[in-house]
């Protein structure tokens, strides 16, 4: 007869309990009411400009390169090419082709360099930025919010809202009511509603209320 033998299971040892981590160690706490990093306006890639310029660029250089190959080859080089320099060997400086010519130059040149130097996007708003979040708001959706809160205030028959990035123009009618107790309850709700947006660098609020016009 074939006896069997349970065994029981030997207990698994308790994890070892870890010290709690001193200030410093690890991951760094950060406290609730930091202040948020500054927030910068968005660059934008300007892909158009980029590619005409190298559009531009390319064919310039690849007619001259072809020039200079027929050339090296024994051919005469182009017409248009003998035909300019000669025509600019001829020419003074302060002929009115070569001053115009100068001056379409600098203007393309510092067109070029308004562009490298600033971040362009100028219907992206950047809002306050977190830890780790960068965020912007477009100003048809900034002008759609603050359309709304003021439609939302009693006494309002419509409102035009033309945001911009440093002010933001608000032109409401209104059919009852004092207009002075319209506008200083539409400035209130404006004023909030811009706190709630969360913008980086909240717009300066304009606000217009007058009667309808008369028919007839």
């Amino acid at each position: 007869m074939s006896t069997i033998a349970s065994h029981a299971p030997e207990p698994e040892p308790e994890p070892e309990s870890q010290p709690a981590r001193e200030p410093g160690q690890g991951t760094v706490p950060v406290p609730e009411d930091a202040p948020p990093g500054r927030a910068h306006r968005f660059w934008s890639v300007r892909r158009v400009p980029a590619a005409l310029l190298a559009l531009l660029v390319l064919a310039v250089a690849g007619l001259l390169l072809y020039d200079v190959a027929s050339v090296q080859a024994g051919r005469p080089g182009m017409r248009w090419r003998r035909v300019l320099a000669d025509d600019l060997a001829a020419r003074q400086l302060d002929d009115v082709a070569v001053l115009a010519g100068s001056a379409v130059a600098i203007a393309l040149g510092l067109w070029l360099l308004a562009l490298a130097c600033t971040p362009g996007l100028r219907a992206l708003l950047p809002m306050r930025r977190g830890a780790d979040l960068r965020a912007g708001l477009r100003r048809e959706a900034v002008e759609t919010v603050l359309r709304d809160r003021a439609m939302a205030v009693s006494g309002v028959q419509s409102a035009r809202v033309r945001a911009r990035r440093r002010k933001a123009v608000v032109r409401a009618v209104s059919h009852f009511r004092e207009l002075g107790d319209v506008r200083t309850d539409l400035d209130g709700a404006l004023r909030a509603a811009v706190d709630e947006l969360g913008l980086a660098r909240p717009p300066h609020l304009a606000v217009h209320v007058a009667r309808p016009p008369r028919k007839g």
